[in-house]
């Protein structure tokens, strides 16, 4: 016998089951079926389209973020100057990339790498904008209605994913079916987060150590005449020009080479070890250091003996010490200044993460670490972001005539591009300082720097001396110069100081004005040395307490000289005075008349030459 409330159950058991399976059949016979989202699968490929939307931009706005420097939109742009020829940015393979660390158009250093939220920012930012752009007309084609609200977009930066949450009311409708949702998310695979913190470390411990400048500064000792001493009665002459170019040679191969402690390389010797730095972490990720002689850089060399076309060295001990030293020797100290970029890669098969910064070496050293958490701008006083001065400045000529030249004002090792003059005239605004200067350079016109206290001063006349591009035509006892023969030329005034170095180099810039002259031509010779020793004593303190008391001993020791040849002796040459008008200049060639000297066949005869040297003129016209 069937229980009564059993046979109930099984009744609405069954019931049940035929309403769920007469709902089912309703829409099958509609053709749509329910998914679990409750959006049927008529309106299904619009959401689809839509997620599929925000994961194509979400991975255009990595690759951007990670081309640039983990920056979506540029920072404010900085002129370069001629003082530094850098930007705020590197054109590198035709993309802007931020410099994390440049030095401004003023000489002010400037840092600007990005923090990870600032780069959660900009992706957030450039979804919102982009995410309203994408293309619904296909589904608007087949009769879908679309209505897509404003995005509210959260992004958050993990080492190896990226999570996007979308606030946007997208409402589709089809017929008789509609659907609406308010909430998006997605997560794309991404190593941005991962290469950023890479790319950080990397960036603390150039800011720590210096690490590429040291290297720069290995590069410069090696590849660059810096210090030294050359055996030489006749000095040496190097070409600035080919200085520079071997010296970014150097520095491509040599910050190319560069690698951070890990497992992404291996070393082909053990040599390679130098150029293996430890940051700190192991690096599990490829990392590249790109320095190219096309991006922009700057090398200047000073020292007694440099200038713009030639680097020369000046004989010592080759009058009345050479009879004591028996040799004569060419000591030279060159001071560089180098500043250039270089490109940090951080990258796999299929990403990315690139930042560029500047390496600086002043006066032949790195430039100081820096030591202090990164703060935004404190500390970084630019001095050209408060013109509060006026000023007038008026340019001419040397018979007062308006000229027109690019005007700067220096202060505190900061330079000011004011502007340019026009008809001679410049009125504008100038930083306050006290004992500045107002430098300007004018086509065609020296450089000139006048001192000027522009919290006191409202205008300055300031004379240009034109400048002429002269050959020199050499003549030694009335007869050109020999082929094989070296003249070394230098014209020495109270503002400058020129040299030239014939037959290389026949051209100086020289302005009109009163020059010391002085020539020297060296020739080849067959003069050698020989080895010799020398016994040299010298006092010293005895110890104990005789030497309280003063008592000396004598010690002695040797000094060895070695074996000597004198390749190139001076055989011809004088000093003497010149003002050089600028009628004289503009004929475009000096002749310059020395006396010869006669052929040295000893040490004797070499130091003969060098007292009728001092007593030998110079004829210029």
């Amino acid at each position: 016998m069937i229980d009564g409330k059993k046979g109930q159950m099984t009744i609405f058991v069954i019931i049940g089951i035929a309403l769920v399976l007469g709902i089912v059949i309703y829409f099958l016979v509609r053709g749509n079926v329910i998914e679990v989202d409750g959006v049927s699968s008529d309106l299904k490929p619009v959401f689809d389209y839509y997620q599929e939307c925000i994961r194509a931009e979400t991975k255009a706005a990595v690759d951007l973020a990670g081309s640039q420097g983990g920056y979506i939109e540029l920072p404010e742009y900085s002129l370069p100057s001629e003082y530094s020829p850098f930007s705020s940015e590197l054109n590198f393979l035709g993309f802007p990339v931020p410099y994390w660390y440049y030095i401004k158009g003023n000489g002010v250093i400037k840092e600007q790498p990005p923090s990870k939220a600032t780069i959660e920012n900009g992706i957030e930012g450039y979804l919102e904008e982009r995410l309203g752009q994408c293309n619904f007309d296909n589904f608007y084609l087949q009769g879908y209605e679309i209505i897509l609200g404003r995005s509210n977009v959260r992004v958050s930066i993990s080492d190896e994913k990226i999570d996007v949450t979308v606030g946007c009311s997208l409402k589709v409708s089809k017929g008789s079916d509609s659907a609406t949702k308010k909430e998006h998310s997605i997560v794309i695979e991404s190593k941005l987060g991962k290469f950023y913190n890479l790319a950080k470390e990397i960036y603390d411990a150039e800011r720590k150590d210096a690490v590429f400048e040291q290297y720069a500064v290995d590069v410069l000792r090696l590849y660059a005449p810096v210090d030294g001493v050359e055996l030489s009665c006749s000095g040496k002459v190097w070409k600035t020009q080919e200085v520079m170019d071997e010296l970014r040679d150097a520095l491509q191969a040599n910050m190319g080479a560069i690698k951070f402690k890990g497992n992404y390389y291996q070393l082909k010797s053990e040599v390679n070890k130098y150029f293996v730095v430890d940051a700190g972490e192991s690096f599990d990720e490829s990392v590249n250091i790109i320095y190219s002689q096309n991006m922009p850089s700057k090398i200047e060399i000073n020292g007694d003996g440099a200038s713009k076309d030639l680097l020369i060295t000046k004989p010592i001990g080759t009058q009345e010490g050479l009879g004591v030293m028996s040799f004569c020797y060419a000591p030279y100290h060159f001071i560089y200044d180098i500043s250039f970029p270089v490109i940090v890669q951080i990258y796999n098969n299929d990403e990315i993460f690139q930042f560029p910064i500047i390496v600086i070496v002043d006066k032949n050293v790195a430039r100081e670490a820096q030591l202090t958490e990164i703060e935004g701008d404190e500390g970084n006083f630019d001095l050209c972001e408060y013109m509060t001065q006026d000023i007038e400045v008026n340019l001419y000529d040397s018979e007062l005539t308006p000229v027109d030249g690019q005007i700067s004002y220096e202060c505190f090792n900061q330079r000011c591009e004011l502007g340019k003059s026009v008809n001679g005239r410049f009125v504008g605004k100038a930083p306050g300082c006290l004992n500045g200067f107002i430098g300007v350079r004018g086509e065609g016109f020296g450089e000139k720097k006048v001192i000027y206290s522009s919290n006191k001063e409202t205008f300055a006349d300031i004379v240009l001396d034109r400048e002429y591009n002269v050959e020199i035509e050499l003549k030694v006892g009335g007869k050109d110069v020999g082929g094989s023969e070296l003249a070394i030329v230098s014209f020495t005034s109270e503002d400058k100081s020129v040299s030239t170095a014939l037959p290389d180099v026949k051209n100086v810039k020289l302005s009109e004005g009163n020059y010391e002259v002085s020539v020297y031509i060296y020739g080849n010779s067959s003069i050698t040395i020989q080895a010799s020793t020398k016994r040299e004593c010298i006092e010293r303190p005895k110890a104990g307490i005789a030497g309280w008391f003063g008592g000396t001993k004598e010690e002695c020791f040797d000094i060895n000289v070695p074996q000597m040849k004198i390749e190139q002796a001076l055989k011809g040459g004088g000093k003497g005075s010149a003002y050089l008008l600028a009628g004289q200049l503009e004929t475009g060639k000096i002749i310059i008349d020395v006396d010869a000297l006669s052929t040295p066949k000893s040490l004797e005869d070499l130091q003969n030459n060098y007292a009728s040297f001092e007593s030998s003129g110079v004829f210029v016209r």
